[in-house]
């Protein structure tokens, strides 16, 4: 198959680096001081009854549900991650 300029599709596979990241899952963790610490971190309460944060991050805000890892990424930078994904893509690292 070729692209709009002719060329052929190529896959390019890459696979993360063993970075080590902080993180917790939100309702289930205790929450770190570094989350309570964010600008403009704001705590909803859902129709359900549950809460939720709206996080500020580089590409917008983004709702942080229960259930939800929240990951404090290498450069400090701090998003939500659904459970089924953080769960496939990191695992525990043992406390030394």
């Amino acid at each position: 198959m070729k692209n709009i300029i002719g060329r052929i599709y190529v896959n390019y596979n890459y696979r993360k680096k063993p970075v080590v990241v902080e993180a917790f899952k939100l309702g289930e963790h205790d929450i770190p001081y570094w989350f309570m610490k964010i600008p403009e971190l704001i705590m909803k309460r859902l129709e359900s009854g549950s809460i939720a944060f709206v996080i500020p991050t580089l590409e917008g805000n983004m709702e942080a549900n229960l259930g939800d890892y929240i990951i404090k990424g290498v450069k400090g930078e701090i998003y939500p991650c659904k459970s089924d994904i953080f769960e496939i893509t990191y695992e525990k690292l043992e406390k030394n």
